[in-house]
């Protein structure tokens, strides 16, 4: 359990439960961005009572307090992922689905500048690519 989990929980008076312990370990441990079933197999694997409603609860928690981020990631279905640290962005491709992240300090230096030279406060940035993988526009070129 992760200092992170338990100071958010408490700053928003809400209990460390062990659903909770489990499903942010399952998204911590994972390197892959989980859809809300993915999260449930991982979780149910290590607790076999777990219930599927109570991991998109748990989820959904978890997202109120700041705690986990919800894409889309061009598929009709949410994935979670942890809130990362320093900010990064996908790209999906819409043939394979493969999930790229990248980092790219220009976007912050944009974000800075506009915030500024509108004087806003913007509080989340997501920056979501679609396309073709590399890999995938061979395959279509061949």
């Amino acid at each position: 359990m992760t200092e992170r989990l338990v100071s958010m929980l408490r700053a928003s008076d809400l209990r460390v439960t062990r659903q909770r312990q489990l499903v942010w370990e399952v998204l911590q441990q994972s390197h892959e961005h989980l859809d809300a079933e993915a999260v449930h197999t991982c979780a149910k694997a290590r607790d076999p009572n777990i219930s599927l409603a109570t991991v998109y609860r748990t989820l959904a928690t978890l997202k109120e307090v700041g705690l986990v981020e919800e894409h889309r990631l061009g598929e009709e279905h949410a994935h979670f992922e942890i809130v990362p640290q320093t900010p990064h962005y996908h790209f999906t491709c819409q043939a394979c689905g493969c999930i790229i992240e990248f980092d790219a300090p220009q976007v912050m230096q944009a974000v800075r500048e506009l915030s500024k030279r509108e004087d806003l406060l913007i509080q989340h940035v997501h920056l979501f690519l679609n396309g073709l993988c590399s890999q995938c526009q061979h395959q279509q070129e061949g």
